[in-house]
């Protein structure tokens, strides 16, 4: 698969995502993270939730839960998760975006 990502954003460290399929590069502020997610192949991520997010997208389609309500957004838009707001996702292939999260440590750097 072809990243749309240019070198600089290719050139970040790469994030641990749980989620086959995922790749994603981390860019580490002091009290937050913004990542620069691509996938391979679609993908189902159980609910949960976290501090809040800011996602673009970028390409492709994704499918989102928040309280059994689905939301599907495609290149060009942008969604707002607000910190503690359980969620869930079905993204597709060729998905790809980038999200900014409200917190130090959402993601690690892969080893």
């Amino acid at each position: 698969m072809t990243s749309i990502f240019p070198e600089p954003i290719l050139n970040l460290p790469e994030a641990e995502i749980p989620l086959d399929g995922a790749k994603a590069f981390l860019f580490q502020g002091e009290r937050y993270q913004i990542i620069f997610m691509e996938f391979e192949k679609d993908v189902e991520v159980t609910e949960h939730s976290h501090e809040s997010q800011w996602e673009i997208v970028l390409d492709g389609k994704v499918d989102y839960f928040e309280r059994k309500i689905k939301y599907t957004y495609k290149r060009g838009d942008r969604f707002y998760i607000p910190a503690g707001t359980k969620h869930s996702a079905k993204v597709y292939k060729g998905y790809a975006a980038m999200a900014f999260f409200n917190q130090k440590e959402r993601y690690k750097k892969k080893k």
